[in-house]
């Protein structure tokens, strides 16, 4: 059995696994990542990497951070576990192409403790603007495999369930994307957990580089670009108003712009939009933004 602790162990893994995807994205993209170190006021710190105005990427964010100290009394009774006293470490990266033929991509996986309660959460979603059925397909199937490998400690439909009625905007009516994996709060077995949180995480680059590799050179409209900044807004509802990661970090004194690199450099609301029938972006509502077993459909 190991004898260094998990919690040590998992920083260890999020930040390796930081640098691989950091690596392979600017193999991809042909532009390099900022890196800025940060520490954080009440205790741990972390290395918030992003790249603008790349050849693939209009913005990519990949942060690392190993946090610990007191939630605020309020806070504190929304979580899990005795006290005010909390270490949080974890990885979280949002991608946003330039392309809109080109799937956003958004991926979690943190390791955190309260009192004496520990736990893994995180998962990964695919926000695409004009989607593609392989694309789609090949993404869950992806995400399915890893699950399907630590069976039956990770029920795959229990975390694809949740990943579908946790990216959704109720005062929309609709979900963000077509979803993927979400899980939080897995206690238990701690190493058996970490090792399903691992095949997650090295299973990332497999489940999205093939679609970018697939998508980015199809040629693109000004009227496209318009369309892929509108729906970028729903991104940006669903940061700011629900997504957990983003609020775990505001109330507990995390680095503000290492937050909030998720949101996209670009971005439009139009007043009552409705897509025209019979067009690509009324196939986006009619069967995309629906859930389904998509991994099924590729068996």
């Amino acid at each position: 059995m190991p004898t260094e602790p998990l919690r040590d162990r998992a920083a260890a893994y999020f930040r390796d696994l930081q640098d691989r995807i950091v690596a392979a994205l600017e193999a991809l993209d042909g532009a390099r990542f900022r890196e800025d170190s940060w520490q954080r006021e009440g205790g741990g710190g972390g290395r918030s990497r992003v790249l603008a105005d790349g050849g693939v990427f209009e913005k990519a964010g990949v942060n690392f951070s190993d946090v610990h100290g007191e939630m605020s009394e309020e806070f504190a009774k929304q979580v899990p576990g005795e006290g005010r006293d909390f270490t949080a470490c974890g990885v979280s990266l949002v991608l946003h192409p330039r392309s809109p033929m080109i799937p956003t991509v958004h991926a979690n996986f943190r390791f955190l403790t309260k009192g004496q309660r520990q736990w893994f959460g995180g998962g990964a979603d695919l926000t695409p603007y004009y989607p593609y059925r392989e694309d789609v397909i090949h993404f869950h199937r992806v995400l399915r495999g890893a699950c399907l490998r630590h069976a039956p400690l990770i029920d795959y439909e229990r975390l694809k369930k949740w990943c579908d009625e946790y990216f959704y905007l109720p005062h929309r009516d609709e979900p963000r994307g077509v979803g993927g994996l979400f899980f939080d709060h897995l206690e238990g077995d701690g190493e058996r957990l970490f090792a399903f949180v691992r095949d997650c995480g090295d299973s990332f680059l497999d489940a999205y580089l093939p679609i970018v590799e697939r998508r980015k050179n199809e040629p693109y409209t000004e009227r496209e670009r318009l369309f892929q900044e509108f729906r970028r807004g729903r991104y940006v509802e669903f940061n700011l108003i629900y997504d957990r990661g983003t609020l775990f970090g505001l109330k507990t004194g995390g680095r503000t712009e290492s937050i909030l690199m998720s949101l996209p450099p670009v971005v439009r609301w139009r007043y009552d939009y409705r897509p025209e029938p019979g067009t690509r972006e009324a196939e986006l509502y009619e069967v995309y933004l629906k859930p389904r077993d998509w991994a099924a459909e590729g068996d």
